[in-house]
């Protein structure tokens, strides 16, 4: 990624995740990333960090040679005219944006050029991002996964899987963070402050994924390990799946995906970026 100059159209949460974590993660300085929004009075910190602000588009994109689309979807028509004369073979366009098909960026452009469709999560911003990525462009999705590949773990899918990775990816943080804070309360109620709690919760949690990332475990083999008979554990596991817990986690995650394939399905039946 040397000498890359990075422009991300949108400094909304994953955009600033995302500029936070290439300069984190050393990929690439402060100075050589722009970002854009139309009103920059809320960008003085990132200033302050070095980055590049702009409100034009255009100008920004002019001098990129990788562009990355943080902006909602019912932005994305308007963002597209304006950059779309700057725009070349030799650049990279990089999409994060929720439901919108790299095949319908495309049809908004003068001319081809390598799309990444690109969804990662918020724990990007400290290298420890989800990343799907999917493309028809070999050397697009090269370029993508050498960038994400060090602000996190990357996964390449097939476009039609966007969607689910995007739920249990993206949306996933939010999942995993309501369970943390569930069990902070429940720490609380047993008597720790709720520091504590928290401190016990989320580092519990932090071991028990690495249990399965690096002995890629299974976690009904590592709950064996920690539930003995008639003990605490196995007790308490039971009453959380008479109460629902699975399911419950399992048809929220459900719901998630019927809301964005819906999302889609409609934008697809106006035939227009939407």
């Amino acid at each position: 990624m040397e000498n890359k100059k990075i422009t991300l159209i949108g400094a909304g949460n994953l955009g600033r995740a995302i500029a936070c974590g290439i300069v984190e993660q050393k990929v690439a300085l402060a100075q050589e990333i722009t970002l854009t929004k139309r009103d920059l009075s809320n960008l003085s910190d990132l200033m302050k960090q070095g980055f590049n602000v702009s409100s034009n588009n255009g100008a920004a994109v002019k001098n990129a040679d990788i562009i990355l689309l943080c902006v909602q979807p019912s932005q994305l028509a308007s963002v597209l005219s304006e950059i779309d004369q700057f725009l070349n073979p030799d650049k990279l366009l990089i999409s994060v944006i929720t439901g919108i098909s790299s095949e319908k960026i495309a049809g908004q452009l003068s001319f081809a050029i390598p799309i990444v469709r690109a969804m990662p999560n918020t724990a990007i911003a400290i290298g420890e991002s989800m990343t799907c990525l999917s493309s028809a462009s070999a050397s697009g999705l090269r370029m993508a996964k050498k960038l994400f590949d060090v602000l996190g773990e990357t996964l390449v899918i097939e476009e039609e899987l966007m969607q689910a990775g995007t739920v249990l990816g993206a949306s996933g943080v939010a999942f995993f963070m309501r369970y943390l804070r569930a069990a902070t309360q429940g720490g609380i109620q047993m008597g720790f402050d709720s520091k504590d709690a928290q401190l016990i919760a989320t580092q519990t949690a932090k071991g028990a994924a690495s249990l399965i990332l690096e002995d890629h475990s299974h976690p009904e083999v590592e709950i064996d390990k920690v539930t003995t008979p008639q003990g605490c554990t196995i007790e308490g596991l039971n009453e959380m799946e008479h109460k629902g817990f699975s399911s419950a986690l399992i048809q929220g995650i459900m719901t998630s995906f019927h809301r964005i394939t819906k999302m889609k399905s409609n934008k697809e039946q106006t035939n227009e970026i939407v």
